[in-house]
């Protein structure tokens, strides 16, 4: 059953994980092709449930699974039918689940109330630039229409949920148009979930105001948080409190490192930015959901644990 923002929330702000695709290279995966981390669950589901493990053992409360690429589209084009495809989908939140039973609980999680509610599993819904493969996620504007997007988006959804994920991650959406088609297509499935942008300085990839893009779910109850990911930590800083204001929700934060993604190369470039001191501020701000997204390891969510659950926080 999905959870409801009471219980997601009872306990103070929840640790998520950090980038899956990051942990995966990091233990010798390839992550080359369209699928990205979607094809070890085609050929090493256990890579997957070890990467995972990771990130639970580091503090991680929320794992998102390897779901971001997957897609009815994306598969064909590996020659994948539809009802194996089906089944991955449902398999990669299984995984994650999997992954939630194995890991050791690290100590500091353990001390405090937030753990009694459990580890959770968000089913990760990328955007269509995802599947394209090209770094369309960070431009948006596929030059579609709202119907092709709700009918891309829908299957998968439903897929995933009939795994019974805790909650669905939309994430990395680039564009408000989209951000209207996913909420469109979650109608009715019964599943809650959380919205979060990729962003650059003040507006999406896309080039919408942040102020008009939280606005589009803050009056959806089954969205329990709304916020940023896969941007750089300072723009994510500055997003929280905008989120807070328009959405009138609980933030979900997880920026990048703070490299950049040169998708022409298919290469990351720069130094890494992320502080894991940050999440005094996003809490402060209003973040519910806070982690890391690509580049970011197990030991820097470690170090967001570390510094969430001092004594004086």
């Amino acid at each position: 059953m999905s959870i409801a923002a009471e219980e997601l929330f009872r306990d103070g702000p929840r640790i998520l994980d950090g980038g899956l695709a990051t942990e995966l290279e990091a233990r010798g995966g390839d992550l080359s092709g369209g699928l990205w981390s979607a094809k070890f669950l085609l050929d090493a589901p256990e890579k997957i449930v070890g990467a995972h493990e990771a990130f639970f053992s580091a503090g991680a409360e929320v794992a998102k699974s390897a779901g971001y690429q997957a897609s009815f589209e994306g598969f064909a084009e590996h020659g994948v039918g539809p009802e194996q495809a089906t089944e991955l989908m449902r398999r990669s939140v299984e995984l994650a689940g999997e992954a939630a039973h194995l890991a050791p609980v690290r100590e500091q999680v353990a001390k405090t109330a937030a753990h009694r509610t459990g580890r959770l599993v968000a089913a990760s819904v990328g955007p269509y630039g995802a599947m394209l493969a090209d770094g369309s996620e960070y431009r948006g504007r596929y030059g579609i229409g709202h119907r092709a997007l709700v009918d891309f988006h829908r299957p998968r959804l439903e897929a995933f949920a009939a795994a019974a994920p805790d909650l669905f991650a939309l994430e990395t959406v680039p564009d408000v148009d989209e951000a209207v088609a996913l909420l469109d297509a979650l109608d009715g499935l019964g599943v809650s979930a959380w919205l979060s942008f990729t962003i650059s300085g003040d507006r999406t990839r896309a080039g919408q105001p942040l102020e008009e893009a939280f606005a589009v779910a803050a009056d959806r109850d089954d969205v329990l948080a709304v916020g940023v990911n896969c941007c750089s930590p300072a723009d994510a800083t500055r997003a929280v409190p905008i989120a807070r204001a328009v959405s009138g929700k609980p933030v979900v934060v997880y920026p990048n490192s703070g490299e950049s993604w040169d998708a022409e190369r298919q290469v990351w470039t720069g130094r890494s930015g992320f502080d894991a001191a940050l999440v005094t501020r996003w809490v402060t701000d209003g973040a519910g959901l806070v982690g890391g997204c690509c580049r970011v390891a197990p030991a820097d969510i470690a170090e967001l644990t570390a510094h969430l659950h001092r004594p004086d926080q």
